[in-house]
């Protein structure tokens, strides 16, 4: 069977396979912890199940306005002005199947064939193969750890040509937990000023943020940048609600109406039930959501201190998400019964091999030297497979 050519430029994603994978051997009856998966373990706050168990009950079930209904997007409106000081209108918001689709729609509205986007890495896994499906190139600018895994302004300089479209920022970010501080964004956006370039600024991690300096993007950081950059979000991180799909755009008017255009060929609107849902989360109580970042940031400070006491890693302490992107490259070139490790994804073989643990290669987020692992598990499985990894280490050649 003949399959469309763009499927061969693309790859499955990293993470969601070894999510699959994990939840495949827990069922043959191992005892794996996972350390893939990229969403809070926390259940979706009761108040929010509660909106969409009303919006069941008085039959809210029939579709919406493909772009979102206007309450949503006012309740969005809202959420922006309330934390960035961002102001919309109604016509500038559009609510997708999650993020993910949100950036898919945005990609698929923005790019065509040989547009070039820039895109800092390590980065989230799906942004190159996102750009590809558009018909656009990646260009990858590959940061420093030195640097807080923060791409500089210089290197945003050199990385622009005349074909460049776009440069994707993810603050904090997915796998590093690196965030820009409002400085780092205002030196960035000196670069783009002056040029014909959008800035898609993935805010997904907003709230789960630990840094000593305040949130920012590079809208609310230069308010002459608002104009040029396109905000995307959702509520799958911050209130724990991944399952339920629902992300959004905030943007220039041209832009969120392409993105409704295509939206209204490929899903139609996002689920009724889930827009009543997220309509609480972001109206609603918020007091959960301090509980929850407090726990990550005490299971992040354990898990980085656990693993930097591994010989051979060295793990740089995230500002923000609930990721560790721990350097793992001083232990490739040993051996385990005669199998020597050599790149990120041997050694994530080894690991769930002989300690039945589960993390995601550094390579599937442009860095081979590193492994990534999701603190977004309890405190007692985070010691525990930290426990797994330093045997595991020490059995090595």
């Amino acid at each position: 069977m003949r399959l469309a050519a763009r499927i061969a430029k693309i790859k499955p994603s990293e993470t969601l396979a070894i999510t699959a994978k994990t939840n495949f051997l827990r069922a043959q009856g191992r005892d794996v912890i996972g350390f893939g998966a990229g969403e809070p373990d926390f259940d979706t706050p009761v108040n929010i199940k509660n909106a969409a168990i009303k919006a069941i009950e008085s039959g809210f079930t029939k579709y919406t306005p493909v772009g979102g209904t206007d309450e949503l997007k006012d309740a969005i409106v809202a959420k922006l002005k309330r934390d960035s000081d961002l102001e919309y209108k109604r016509s500038q918001i559009v609510v997708s199947c999650g993020a993910k689709h949100t950036l898919y729609n945005l990609a698929q509205a923005l790019f065509d064939e040989g547009d070039e986007v820039i895109i800092p890495a390590p980065y989230w896994v799906s942004y190159p193969d996102i750009v590809v499906l558009a018909g656009g190139l990646p260009v990858i600018v590959n940061t420093k750890e030195k640097d807080g895994f923060k791409m500089k302004p210089e290197q945003l300089k050199a990385a622009i040509t005349k074909r460049t479209r776009a440069v994707i920022i993810n603050s904090p970010s997915n796998p590093t937990g690196a965030a820009y501080s409002p400085e780092e964004l205002k030196a960035i956006a000196a670069v783009l000023m002056d040029k014909d370039i959008l800035v898609i600024s993935d805010d997904i991690y907003e709230k789960i943020f630990y840094a000593k300096f305040p949130f920012a993007d590079i809208a609310s950081a230069e308010s002459k940048m608002k104009d040029k950059t396109i905000v995307v979000n959702g509520v799958s991180k911050t209130y724990a609600m991944t399952g339920w799909r629902i992300g959004y755009a905030a943007g220039p008017e041209e832009i969120v109406a392409a993105i409704n255009k295509i939206q209204s060929q490929n899903t139609s609107n996002p689920t009724s039930i889930s827009q009543k849902a997220a309509l609480e989360a972001l109206s609603g109580d918020q007091s959960v959501v301090e509980k929850m970042v407090r726990e990550f940031q005490k299971r992040r400070n354990v898990i980085v201190d656990a693993l930097n006491v591994i010989p051979g890693i060295r793990c740089f302490s995230p500002e923000g998400a609930f990721y560790v992107f721990p350097n793992v490259s001083n232990i490739y070139g040993r051996s385990y019964k005669g199998k020597k490790i050599t790149n990120s994804a041997e050694l994530i073989d080894y690991l769930l091999d002989e300690a039945n643990v589960a993390a995601v290669p550094g390579a599937a987020f442009g860095s081979d030297d590193h492994i990534r692992l999701s603190y977004a598990t309890s405190l007692a499985n985070i010691e525990e497979g930290m426990k797994r990894i330093k045997n595991a280490v020490a059995k090595l050649d």
